[in-house]
C-alpha cells in the first residue's frame, strides 16, 4: 500500500518504534528494501535522495516504479523526497506524486528555515503529502568534517521550529555524520539531548546517518524517542559488497543472474536494521 509517512510516524511515536528509511535510486534497491520489509512485516520508506534524483532518475520515472511496488505490496510503503534543498524542485516532487518531502533548509538561519519549511508544508498537506523538516546540522565525513556540538539541534529551537511550521517530523543532529564513517569509528550520541527534544516538541522525531553508527546508538536512538532512521552508505556498500562476492565465486555469472542475487543478500542488511528500529511485525493498514 502506498502511503505518506504520517500515519506511520504518529504510530512509532506512539508506540515508541522507529521505521527504516532506506535510500534508494532505481527499481532495484526500491523493490530490494520492499521486500526486506515484507519478509518482516515492516512498513517502510522509501528515500530517494535529491542528488540522485536529479541525476540518475526523475520523479516522473521512479514515483510510478514505487507505487506500482507499493500496490502490490503486503506492506505499507511511503516515498519520501531526501534533504530537498530548492522549492521547484520539492514543489515537482509533490506533484510528480511522491508521498512524502524532507525539506532541508538547514543551511539557512532559524527563521528563514521556518518560513520555507512552513510554505512546503502548507502546500505539501493539502494535498495529502507529509512533510520532514530539518534543524541542526550534521557534518560529513568527506575531508573529516564530523558534527560538532555547535552543530547539534537546540532543543528550545526544536520546539519553535516544530510548533510554527506544522510539518510531520522533525529531524535533529545529535551526533550523526553523513557519509561512511572511518574504520573502527562509532559516533556518540547526545542521548540527553534527545530527550529534552522529544520532552519539548513530542514529535517524530528523525535521526539522519544511521549508516555506521553502531548496534548500541541505533538502539538507544530508538528508546529515548528517534522514530524513523535513515540510512544510505550502509545499504549502498551492502550491494555492493554482494555483488563483488558474487562475481568473486563466478565471474562469467549472467548479468540477470548477478542482479537478482545482489538484491537477495542486500536485503539482509534491511532486515537487520528493521530489527533494530523495533518496526518488524508493526505493519499496519496506515492510510
Amino acid at each position: 500500500m502506498y502511503v505518506s509517512m504520517k500515519n506511520m510516524l504518529c504510530d512509532a511515536n506512539a508506540n515508541n518504534y522507529a521505521i527504516m528509511a532506506i535510500n534508494c535510486f532505481n527499481l532495484e534497491t526500491a523493490r530490494t528494501v520492499i521486500r526486506a520489509a515484507e519478509a518482516s512485516n515492516a512498513p517502510i520508506i522509501v528515500n530517494i535522495f535529491k542528488d540522485h534524483l536529479l541525476t540518475h532518475c526523475d520523479s516522473e520515472l521512479i514515483v510510478p516504479i514505487v507505487k506500482k511496488l507499493a500496490e502490490r505490496s503486503s506492506v505499507s510503503v511511503a516515498l519520501n523526497l531526501d534533504h530537498g534543498q530548492e522549492k521547484d524542485y520539492i514543489i515537482k516532487a509533490i506533484d510528480d506524486g511522491f508521498s512524502s518531502v524532507m525539506v532541508d533548509a538547514s543551511r539557512f538561519g532559524l527563521e528563514e528555515n521556518i518560513k520555507m519549511t512552513a510554505e512546503i508544508a502548507k502546500y505539501a498537506h493539502a494535498r495529502g503529502v507529509s512533510v520532514e523538516g530539518e534543524i541542526g546540522c550534521l557534518g560529513a565525513v568527506d575531508g573529516g568534517e564530523f558534527t560538532q556540538n555547535e552543530m547539534y539541534t537546540d532543543p528550545k529551537q526544536a520546539k519553535e521550529f516544530f510548533e510554527k511550521t506544522g510539518i510531520d517530523a522533525l529531524a535533529i543532529s545529535i551526533g550523526t555524520s553523513h557519509g561512511n564513517y572511518p574504520e573502527g569509528m562509532v559516533p556518540k550520541f547526545d542521548i540527553e539531548r534527545l530527550k529534552e527534544i522529544k520532552r519539548l516538541t513530542n514529535a517524530p522525531l528523525v535521526l539522519h546517518g544511521g549508516s555506521g553508527s553502531g548496534r548500541e546508538n541505533i538502539l538507544n536512538s530508538v528508546k529515548f524517542g528517534i522514530n524513523k532512521i535513515n540510512v544510505g552508505c550502509d545499504f549502498m556498500n551492502a550491494n555492493r559488497n554482494a555483488a563483488a562476492e558474487i562475481l568473486k565465486e563466478n565471474p562469467d555469472i549472467n548479468y540477470f543472474d548477478l542482479i537478482e542475487g545482489t538484491e537477495r543478500e542486500s536485503a539482509e542488511l534491511v532486515r537487520y536494521y528493521i530489527g533494530l528500529s523495533g518496526s518488524e511485525g508493526k505493519n499496519k493498514n496506515f492510510k
